[in-house]
């Protein structure tokens, strides 16, 4: 469980400076849907890691996944 934690905690420290190179390297158009769509991962990996949701019932999961994804496409659309 601790190595679980360990590596899902490196991933999301590596997709933050993903998200960090992408706002400062790359053309303003690309830029928000990047940064919205790793929000939006590290979001589910906090949720279900961190917050234990991948033992909860399964219309919470549902939930937040489809939360993640309403909220993503609704950022990406206004942005």
């Amino acid at each position: 469980m601790k190595d679980t934690i360990t590596s899902t905690f490196i991933l999301l420290l590596t997709l933050t400076l993903v998200a960090a190179f992408a706002a400062s390297n790359v053309s303003p158009e690309i830029i928000v849907t990047t940064v919205v769509a790793l929000a939006f991962i590290k979001f589910w990996l906090v949720a279900f890691q961190f917050m234990e949701l991948k033992k909860a019932h399964p219309f919470w999961k549902y939930l937040i996944l489809g939360f993640g994804g309403l909220m993503g496409i609704i950022l990406v659309i206004l942005l």
